[in-house]
Parts: C-alpha cells; structure tokens; sequence
C-alpha cells in the first residue's frame, strides 16, 4: 500500500543535461517510479533557491503569462477540497503531452467508432448466453482519451474528495479558536493552496492513467454516465501491440469486458452506492498528522509556497490502525475482487469458444494487474488502497465454482443484496462457500408480497361488506342491538 496515499513522492531528480534533458520526456519529466510530475516546479529540486523558477524559468512571454494565470488560480480558489478545474487542466495537458512511448492523442475517426460500436454490439450478444443479466448498455461511444478525462472527471471527485476533506478540515484546526480569526486569511491561503496542490497532484494522475485505460471500467468502478459502454481506439490498439493476436479480437475480447461490467451496474441497483460508500466510510477513518500540520501553519510564509508541498509530500495523513478502518478497507477490497472476479469469469465464459486468443488474452489482463495496472496505481496513488490481484484471482475462480454448482441463475442471484454475496473469508475458502447450505429468500419474498397484497385488499372487502349490509345494520341498530348479527360481527373481527 502506498505510504503517501495522494501521490506526493519525493520529486523526480533534475536531469544532468538540463534543460534538454526535460525535453526527452514528451510527459514532462514525470511519470516514472518516483510518482507524477509537480508540474508547478515546487518542492526540493524544482529550482534551487528560486522556488519558482521551474514555472517561470525559459519562457516566453506568453508561457509567463499563462504561469502567472495558473498562480492566481491556485491562491484564489475558494472551493471544495480539490481544485477540480485545475485538475482538469492539467489533466487535458498531460494528455496533449503524449505516454512515454511517445503515442500522443487523436480524434476518434468514423471508422473506429463504427468498429468499437459493432465490437460492443457483438459482445452484448455473447454476454446473453452466460449471464442472466441484460444489456446494461443504452449508448456505445469510442472516446479519445481527452475525452475520457472529460467524462470520468464528475465520479473521480466523487471519490477522491472524501479523502482530501480529511486535510481541508485539519487545516482551519490546528490553530486555537481564538487564533482562528487572526489567522482567517493565512488558513484561507493555505486551504486554496491545499485544493490546488490535490488538484494538480490528481489531474497528473488522471492524465496519465488517460493514456493506458481501455475503456470506461478499467478501475472496477463505473467512471462513465450509467448506460454508455465505452472503448478507447488508440489505447486498445497500444493494449494489443505486442500481443502477436489479431487486433479484432483484442477489441472484441476488452469489448466484453466493458459490457459485462456495463450490465453488472445497471442491473445490480445497489452496487455503485455500495462502492462509493466504501471509498468515503475509508476516508472518515483517516487521521492527520496535526503536529506537523501545526508546524507547517506557524512557519508558513506565502511567498514560499513549497512549504506546503514539502509539508504533503512527507505524508500528511495516513489511515487510522483500527477495527472499523481494516473493516472499511476489507470490504471495498473485497467488494472490488467480487465485481472483477465475476467480470473474468463471465468474459472466459463467452470468449473461449469463440476467440482462439481467449486464454492468452485473459492471462495478459491477470498480469498486467499484478505488475501494477491503471487499477492499483491510480487507488494506490489517489485514496493509498492497492486492489490485490490474489483476490481477483480467488473471486474468479469462485465465480466459476458457482456456475458449476448452481448455474447461471443461481450464481448472479446472489448479487440480489449485499449480505447474500460472499465474504472476504468466503474468497479464502471458496469451495466451503459454493457448497454449503444457501439461503433461499424468494420464499420470504413471495410471502411478504402475499401479506402486503392481502393487506391492501382487506379495506375494499370491508367497504363492500358495509355497503351491502347498510340496510340491515342501519334497522338493527335503531336499538343499539347490532351484536345480534353475528355475520357482520365476523367479518369486522377479520378485518380488524
């Protein structure tokens, strides 16, 4: 797991050839093991003595001006936690870099947009006969991956403001409440710059993940409006270049993919909820290191901004070492392997008598898991989780044990709630759980529904009864002796 869980690594060494060196990396110099790019130039390393100096030094006039624009951003932001306009920008930015490999983003074209279209058309009717769930997918779209930043951008916040409100509280806390209006426009400062420094850390992250994800689900999570499957053309062709496998059924077999996970969250209403819930039931149980959130405060001087960068890049905030925090984290883990693990065994199930590269495929994607895939980078670096791929491993060979057992139905039937689907101790013995005894609810439905229609019956039944023994009741009771009607007396005992 990450120590330093938004990506705040120490910053990568400046090239011995200088300026020179920069330009030989087309993402700027930051996308290597040490973590993304500051592309503001602060912390140690960024300019010497002159902080600014990575931001302002060989420019022309106009990259000053756009410098200067970007610092009085990041000082006037007066939002939520995040920056998330300046993640966008440096997202879009990092795109228009180009990865490391030197593939640089394009319009999609007719042509690919017609392939991925008929690939994830054609995998929706592979799906229907290995699930029992239906096309989840109302639209199919062929993104570009600026616009895929577009897109996910509204469910990245979603997930990662959680965490860095933990540090936007801890930052108007660490003075004493009389100090606080004293210090009101010194905290406001450093909370605009707290957003921008996440927003700049997340939009790098964001940007560079832009340049390996396939589709819309590569996290596990659903990062797209609910019913639009999506493929990335030029990151699918990147996926299989090396694969010695047929470019159609490198589409076809992520196609498949992306549609499974497409009719697993339209069809299992609960499912994203759950997700999101995990993600923020996490983050409330991270703790800031005050005492050096404290040092940072009374030693804070604006026009050394990289105080603060320095201050996160040392780990501000870390997960708390209790109960309900290993609970919290369990159960989005395993919650994540169940939905990867049930995509996999789904997917091998449609492909292998229909793609001669279905095992080969399905391999590669395993492993380009274990090696630190966009899903354990991205969560290690944004939120500190790193998805285990034993999990997803254990997942799918449960998945696969159920169909065996139960079949189809049997086996997506348990994605009906949360408790019927098995546990993370559950993933470590899946045999004990494929073949013990399994609560069967539809009883207790069935009866539940005949005890809701049978009550909203009865108040008719006794409108009738009434109305047609109104006569009666009216001459019986002009003595007040209507207990001599026992049939009447009957039928209002049943109904109270």
């Amino acid at each position: 797991m990450s120590d330093t869980p938004f990506g705040f690594g120490l910053p990568p060494e400046e090239p011995e050839d200088g300026d020179e060196g920069k330009k030989k990396d087309p993402t700027g110099g930051g996308q290597g093991p040490g973590g993304p790019a500051n592309p503001f130039g602060f912390g140690p390393g960024a300019g010497g003595d002159n902080p600014f100096a990575a931001m302002f030094g060989s420019m022309n006039p106009n990259d000053l001006g756009a410098a200067f624009q970007q610092l009085g951003q990041m000082l006037s932001y007066e939002g939520g936690p995040v920056n998330w306009d300046m993640a966008k920008q440096i997202a879009r930015q990092t795109v228009s870099q180009g990865t490391t490999d030197g593939s640089k983003d394009a319009s999609v074209g007719p042509a690919e947009r017609s392939s991925v279209d008929e690939a994830l058309r054609l995998a929706d009717l592979w799906l229907d006969g290995v699930t029992s769930m239906p096309s989840g997918s109302v639209t199919t779209v062929a993104w570009s991956r600026a616009e895929w930043v577009e897109a996910s951008l509204p469910a990245w916040q979603q997930l990662v403001d959680p965490v860095a409100e933990r540090v936007g509280l801890a930052m108007g806390d660490v003075l004493p409440e009389e100090m606080q209006a004293m210090a009101g426009p010194l905290i406001g400062m450093m909370r605009s710059m707290g957003g921008a420094m996440f927003g700049q850390q997340i939009g790098q992250a964001v940007g560079v993940l832009a340049g390996e994800v396939v589709g819309s689900t590569d996290i596990g999570l659903p990062l797209a409006p609910a019913g639009k499957a999506a493929l990335l053309p030029l990151n699918v062709e990147r996926f299989g270049k090396d694969l010695s496998v047929p470019q159609n059924e490198v589409r076809l077999y992520l196609a498949l993919r992306e549609a499974a996970h497409q009719r697993l969250f339209a069809h299992v209403p609960w499912l994203r909820s759950h997700l999101f819930g995990a993600v923020e039931a996490y983050a409330r149980g991270i703790k800031v290191d005050t005492s050096k959130l404290e040092d940072v405060v009374g030693q804070f001087d604006p026009s050394q901004p990289e105080q603060l960068q320095d201050a996160l890049q040392q780990g501000m905030f870390q997960p708390e070492d209790t109960p309900e925090q290993k609970a919290s984290l369990a159960r989005l883990e395993t919650a994540l392997a169940l939905v990867e693990g049930w995509v996999d065994a789904v997917v091998h199930e449609a492909a292998k008598p229909r793609l001669t590269s279905a095992d080969a495929l399905r391999e590669t994607m395993r492993r380009r898991r274990a090696s630190g895939g966009p899903a354990e980078q991205t969560f290690a670096t944004l939120i500190g989780l790193q998805l285990r791929p034993r999990r997803l491993r254990d997942a799918s060979r449960l998945w696969a044990s159920l169909t065996d057992a139960r079949g189809v139905d049997g086996r997506d039937g348990l994605w009906e709630h949360p408790d019927m689907l098995p546990t993370a101790q559950d993933l470590d013995d899946p045999d004990g759980f494929v073949h013990h005894e399994q609560l069967d609810f539809s009883e207790l439905d069935k009866m539940l529904g005949e005890a809701a229609r049978s009550g909203t019956r009865k108040p008719a039944a006794e409108d009738r009864d009434e109305e047609g023994s109104g006569d009666g009741s009216e001459s019986g009771s002009g003595d007040g002796s209507g207990d001599d009607k026992p049939k009447n007396d009957g039928k209002d005992d049943d109904g109270r």
